[in-house]
């Protein structure tokens, strides 16, 4: 394929496609005046904040992503929105549930989300609602609280995937229907074959939710050119050496080196190369992956948006884009997630709704995945059940922090050594300005974590001199006077979050032993 091609494909972002319309006429008029207002809820898995061009990082230029920029462009970008637990399981289960992972029961990948447990569907389904999810689903259990569901089955597969309608679940591995072409592509396609079919006097909550960019990054054919001629800038921290971090960081299998043969397509890493040498040459190949992702979700969005126009939908539509988490995209050297570092605990989360919320909007306030499910309740004028754990930001968004709003958020990995990256069981807190993370290194009976205890590590970090995270000065005399404040802080949090490790006797030693 030329790069005139390449580039035309890439642009023409709103191109029309063929539906295979479910049924029904197109809608003509916007909603009714006063009607709750539908909720669009985007989510692609491991797309993060630096592969976003309206966060301004250094790929922008070279991976624009003017759909999904629109969404902030015309309503607001959250620029410190944070995930509870780095890992795709447990960010969904606390998505839907408004609660950490200790209290809706998902701590790892392996881990069930409850059919009973109580989630944001269910809440906005008794509310009159139509619920739909359509795409990845990756929380083992039957779907429940949708009215309508076509699902992946576990991760899914990138090309020809099949999808699990409802009523069709018969525990919902290896079976369902095959549609043809790239899970992108095919995703979206059901995602407005829904929209067509659904009643159109009473309000929608859709979840769409794409595979992509999630390893092994497999894009679409239309793409696999687009870059290819191009160097694209690698991060300044690639070469990290790790002096000064724990032992847990030599652990790791997460970095440029690490990737398997078939995350880059087949193609094995040159030999006599040191290690940095690898690194750039991975990173190039890896990077590009990634971003080709990245493209044919952003051409996807397109479509999705000129069909809220074209059916006078736009104005009453709360629509949201966000990623699972976030992703290391060569930071470190690293890849994947999981870590409490910036590029894996910030989410990205872009925002519209005409109604209410000031074009152009940006917001510094912190806030957490547990806190999307009481923003959709309280847009859809229901009030937040007591067993949710985040709070509403919709004051928030109209420019009107809530009073006491956080100063500070509450992280926690429980996946402990786990066999494909080996990453530390830790938690921690965040402030506008610092970081204190406790490595444990304690599997504490938690599924797909390793019965093998590390010994446990603490790391302290200044974002504000330090936002690259590469020197850490826990033991350092200028931070003496810091780091009490911020495990009284770390303490509070735990208690609020009902995270005190009461029911583990080993953490209460350690507690005693390394605080």
């Amino acid at each position: 394929m030329n790069k005139e091609k390449v580039k035309y494909i890439f642009r023409k972002t709103v191109a029309v496609f063929p539906l295979c319309l479910m049924g029904g006429g197109s809608i003509q008029a916007s909603q009714p005046n006063g009607q709750k207002p539908n909720i669009l809820f985007i989510m692609s898995d491991d797309h993060t904040t630096q592969a976003i061009s309206a966060y301004k990082g250094i790929l922008s230029k070279y991976l624009p992503t003017p759909n999904i920029d629109r969404i902030g462009n015309e309503g607001a970008i959250m620029s410190n929105c944070f995930v509870t637990n780095s890992i795709s399981t447990p960010s969904r289960a606390s998505i839907l549930t408004g609660q950490y992972s200790q209290k809706n029961g998902v701590y790892t990948l392996s881990d069930v989300l409850d059919r009973n447990h109580p989630t944001v569907a269910k809440e906005l389904q008794k509310a009159g609602y139509q619920t739909a999810i359509i795409g990845k689903w990756h929380l083992s259990s039957e779907p429940d609280g949708f009215d309508f569901y076509n699902v992946l089955p576990g991760q899914g597969r990138y090309l020809n995937p099949l999808l699990i309608e409802k009523g069709n679940w018969h525990k919902g591995k290896g079976n369902g229907k095959e549609f043809k072409g790239h899970s992108t592509d095919v995703i979206t396609n059901e995602a407005l074959n829904y929209l067509q079919a659904i009643k159109k006097d009473q309000p929608f909550f859709l979840m769409c939710h794409f595979k992509a960019p999630h390893r092994p990054w497999q894009p679409a054919e239309r793409y696999n050119e687009l870059l290819k001629d191009t160097d694209i800038p690698e991060p300044d921290n690639l070469f990290d050496s790790y002096e000064g971090k724990g032992h847990y960081a030599q652990r790791l299998r997460m970095s440029m080196e690490d990737m398997r043969k078939a995350d880059l397509k087949g193609i094995s890493i040159p030999e006599n190369m040191t290690r940095d040498e690898k690194r750039r040459w991975v990173y190039q190949h890896y990077i590009k992956d990634y971003l080709r992702c990245v493209a044919g979700i952003d051409e996807n969005i397109g479509k999705i948006l000129k069909y809220l126009d074209d059916n006078g939908l736009t104005e009453n539509t709360v629509v949201i884009y966000t990623g699972d988490q976030g992703f290391f995209l060569g930071e470190h050297g690293w890849f994947d997630k999981r870590l409490m570092y910036e590029e894996s605990l910030r989410m990205p989360f872009l925002i519209r709704y005409p109604d209410e919320i000031k074009p152009g909007t940006v917001n510094d306030d912190m806030v957490m995945n547990i806190d999307f499910a009481p923003l959709f309740l309280d847009y859809a004028q229901v009030p937040k059940p007591d067993y949710m754990q985040g709070e509403s930001f919709r004051n928030n968004l109209k420019g009107k922090t809530t009073e006491g709003w956080r100063k500070s958020i509450y992280y926690r990995y429980w996946m402990h050594a786990d066999e494909s990256h080996d990453v530390t069981a830790h938690y921690g807190i965040r402030t506008d300005r610092y970081k204190l993370i406790f490595y444990y290194g304690q599997p504490l009976g938690m599924k797909g974590a390793k019965n093998s205890p590390y010994t446990p590590e603490w790391e302290f970090y200044d974002l504000k001199n330090d936002p690259n995270e590469m020197h850490n000065i826990y033991d350092n005399p200028s931070s003496k006077h810091l780091i009490p404040e911020l495990k009284k802080e770390l303490v509070k949090l735990k208690k609020k979050y009902e995270d005190e490790d009461n029911k583990y006797p080993v953490m209460q030693e350690i507690s005693r032993q390394y605080w």
